[in-house]
C-alpha cells in the first residue's frame, strides 16, 4: 500500500511541476519574452497545454470571469494537495502511543 500512496504522491508532483510549467510559459508567451513562432517554444507550449488542459477546463468553467486572470492552476495544485494529505490521512496507518 504505501508503494501505491508513494506512486500517486509522485505523480501529483510532477503534475504540479508540469502546472507550474504551464503557467510560467503562459506569462512568457503573454509578455513576449519568448517567441511562439519559435519550433521549440511553440512544441513546448502544445505539450503543456494537453497535458493540462483536460484537468483545467472542468475549473475553468466553474469559475467566473475575473477580467483576464487564471487562477485555475492555483485551484488545481491546492486540490492534488488536499487529496493527497487526505490519503496519507487515512490511507497510512498512524502509530498511536498508548500512555496510562
Amino acid at each position: 500500500m504505501n508503494a501505491l500512496i508513494w506512486l500517486f504522491d509522485t505523480v501529483v508532483q510532477l503534475f504540479i511541476y508540469v502546472l507550474i510549467a504551464s503557467a510560467v510559459l503562459s506569462w512568457l508567451v503573454a509578455f513576449n519574452v519568448v517567441n511562439v513562432r519559435n519550433p521549440i517554444v511553440a512544441q513546448i507550449g502544445e505539450v503543456l497545454y494537453r497535458i493540462t488542459e483536460p484537468a483545467l477546463r472542468p475549473i475553468r468553467n466553474l469559475l467566473p470571469n475575473l477580467g483576464g486572470v487564471d487562477i485555475s492552476p492555483i485551484i488545481l495544485i491546492l486540490l492534488l494537495l488536499f487529496i493527497s494529505r487526505l490519503l496519507h490521512e487515512y490511507a497510512v496507518p498512524q502509530t498511536y502511543i498508548y500512555t496510562r
